[in-house]
């Protein structure tokens, strides 16, 4: 029997983009900022790469239902079915804020993240813990190791692909140092070219935040 690529083992895009962006270090998710970016992309993704979703001149256009989605993935697929086609990035910036909240909701049901809340001067603070720290370290380990490049694309696990291609949009910490991602840029279009539309778009948005803040 074929064994299971790590992202197999219970895990989507999305609840894999969660457990891989969080900072075992620092105990906290990494790129907070860009993390409801990024999991609005992975489900995207998702839904692209199993045929739910086309794209079409730049557009997100629904094809089929998908079959057993997650919470995520299920509004995302009911937004873009619902409405006129919209760019890709449009439907990356819509409801950031509930795609991490669905995600969170998701891993703690099945007991792979605890979530803590209480209060620090009448403020609520939250406080995520992964239950199995070593997924979030394998995953980046895997994701890491396809970046590098040691194996050709194509013999690539089609669910780390997508993961790397998404953490190279955002150049996210916990694979790599973001000041070494650019080092690696003819191979993340590689990793990316399946899911072109929806990196870029994710990037574009980040970007776009990233600028607001700066002039902000």
């Amino acid at each position: 029997m074929k064994p299971r690529t790590t992202t197999q083992q219970g895990e989507s895009p999305p609840r894999s983009v969660f457990l891989l962006a969080f900072d075992l270090r620092k105990e906290r998710p990494a790129n907070r900022r860009e993390l409801g970016y990024l999991l609005r992309a992975a489900a995207l993704a998702e839904l692209m790469t199993s045929g739910s979703l086309a794209d079409e001149s730049g557009k997100a256009r629904a094809v089929t239902a998908p079959a057993d989605p997650g919470p995520l993935q299920a509004a995302v697929w009911e937004q873009i079915a619902g409405s006129p086609p919209r760019s890709w990035r449009s439907w990356i910036h819509k409801d950031r804020s509930q795609a991490y909240r669905l995600v969170r909701d998701e891993l703690a049901a099945a007991r792979l993240i605890r979530v803590e809340r209480h209060r620090v001067l009448l403020f609520p603070v939250e406080r995520v813990t992964p239950r199995k720290p070593y997924l979030s370290r394998r995953l980046a380990e895997h994701v890491a190791r396809a970046v590098h490049g040691g194996r050709p694309v194509g013999r690539l696990s089609p669910d780390v692909r997508v993961l790397a291609a998404l953490a190279a949009a955002v150049r996210l910490k916990t694979v790599l140092p973001a000041r070494e991602w650019h080092l690696h840029r003819r191979r993340v279009e590689e990793l990316s070219a399946p899911i072109e539309p929806i990196t870029t778009a994710l990037r574009q948005n980040v970007e776009a935040a990233a600028s607001s803040d700066a002039g902000g």
